[in-house]
């Protein structure tokens, strides 16, 4: 591999100017890549005005459902970040879309997920059925779930024997913090309960499946060459990219490192070290123009 100064692509230097510039829209991925918990990477404001002189319009994107965007929005406003219902796409949101979808009778769920994340689905009109083996979920919905309850776990597990349509919001082993501690996200918790029943979720939903994409293209327009999704991690956010036929950015900010990255079997189209290097790099294929 070349030597790696705060970026690196696939592709030459003119070839990638050329290819920035094709942007009209960055999908962004946020804890590892626009903050870290509840610290603003100090570049993320910057980034975001730069976009918009350039007339590249931007959404933010999670694999976390454990909060509801209301919540989302509320935490980017205290970060000093304004966006709107619109800008935002979680795994919970593309769960009830799924859902409604191809299950379109079911209205009861077994959700074992946060009361943020399950406020969402009862926004959207279903029912959270109760750690109770009489009351019968149509479809259960694992995520990553912070107040997760052992009783609730094996209450899953049981259902999951029993043959219910079973859904896994995301397939992230950890979620980024910035604190002394692993947060064991929703494919950690998927991995328990298919040691206990045998059974993998009939579905993964969240990052790396390209539809998380497919809303961006249809609102705005766009051909999937049009968009970056730029994120921390290769098995998500540059697996998408790549499922999507979108342009791929990986930031070294949160879980990947240069050393996972050399080792993916999809490269990224881009590496940086930050979404500052990509705005860098997005000013000076405008300038190039």
């Amino acid at each position: 591999m070349s030597v790696f100064h705060k970026y690196r692509s696939i592709y030459s230097h003119d070839e990638l100017m050329a290819r920035l510039r094709k942007i009209k829209h960055v999908a962004l991925d946020m804890d590892g890549t626009i903050y870290m918990g509840m610290s603003l990477f100090p570049y993320t404001k910057p980034f975001l005005a730069g976009l918009s002189s350039f007339g590249v319009n931007y959404s933010f994107l999670t694999n976390n459902p454990s909060k509801s965007i209301a919540d989302y929005l509320h935490k980017l406003d205290t970060l000093g970040i304004k966006a709107t219902e619109e800008e935002m796409y979680t795994t919970a949101l593309a769960t009830i879309d799924y859902i409604k979808t191809n299950y379109p009778q079911a209205k009861r769920l077994f959700l074992l997920g946060t009361p943020s994340m399950i406020s969402e689905f009862e926004k959207a009109g279903f029912v959270s059925t109760a750690d109770d083996p009489n009351d019968v979920p149509d479809v259960i919905v694992a995520a990553f779930d912070m107040s997760l309850v052992y009783n609730r776990l094996c209450r899953a597990a049981w259902w999951i024997s029993q043959g219910v349509p079973y859904i896994a919001t995301n397939p992230d082993r950890v979620c980024p913090t910035d604190k002394p501690v692993v947060l064991v996200d929703c494919g950690s918790i998927c991995a328990c309960l298919t040691h206990a029943t045998g059974r993998k979720p009939d579905i993964t939903l969240g990052k790396p499946d390209p539809n998380m994409l497919s809303g961006i293209v249809k609102r705005y327009g766009l051909q999937s060459d049009e968009i970056a999704m730029v994120g921390d991690r290769i098995y998500t956010d540059i697996e998408m990219a790549h499922n999507a036929n979108a342009f791929g950015v990986l930031v070294l900010s949160g879980e990947t490192t240069l050393e996972v990255a050399d080792a993916a079997a999809k490269q990224p189209h881009l590496i940086c070290d930050s979404i500052e290097v990509l705005g860098e790099l997005i000013a000076e294929s405008h300038k190039s123009e």
